[in-house]
């Protein structure tokens, strides 16, 4: 594992950024492609935004509601998102994104804070957690998420993994947001 400590700010600054965008670009792939990402993203209005950063100014993605009920990226808003998930500090993220720490520890930590209906915010913790358990290895997913699905099989995992891993390869190669 590595000391967070030890990893010096830029590096976790550039670290945290990449991550920020992967997660991002990975969610919203995985809003159309699994089922249980699906179905959660359905449940929230069409238009609504949500945004995750690090204070005060650090990495961020913002992500919309279509009107289909998918996720997809945005670059910039011109009001304050639906809900924003803002890490206290930039060592925090780089503690969830290093996979030291899940997201519901980090909350439990106060090292999080949710600003927006927080069954939303629930909500969307359950998605980060569903697209993390596929696309890691089941290793490093254990140590992201609170619990590890039980019902994932392998075939499930890769299938999800490499459709949701070509999508954001593709969003890349294609330079969207």
């Amino acid at each position: 594992m590595i000391a967070p400590k030890s990893v010096k700010p830029a590096l976790q600054l550039a670290y945290v950024k990449l991550m920020m965008d992967v997660i991002g670009r990975g969610l919203a792939m995985a809003s159309q492609v699994d089922d249980e990402i699906k179905r959660e993203v359905a449940a929230f209005p069409a238009n609504f935004t949500l945004s995750m950063n690090v204070f005060p100014n650090g990495p961020a993605f913002i992500a919309r509601v279509t009107e289909n009920k998918q996720l997809e990226l945005v670059k910039h808003l011109h009001q304050k998102p639906d809900l924003t998930i803002t890490f206290k500090h930039l060592h925090h993220a780089f503690l969830v994104f290093s996979f030291q720490e899940s997201t519901s520890q980090a909350f439990a930590n106060d090292r999080m804070i949710a600003n927006g209906d927080i069954s939303f915010a629930i909500r969307l913790v359950r998605c980060l957690n569903k697209m993390e358990a596929l696309i890691l290895p089941k290793l490093v997913a254990e140590l992201a998420v609170k619990e590890y699905p039980q019902n994932l099989s392998l075939k499930e995992k890769l299938m999800g993994a490499s459709n949701i891993y070509l999508k954001v390869a593709q969003s890349y190669l294609k330079g969207s947001v």
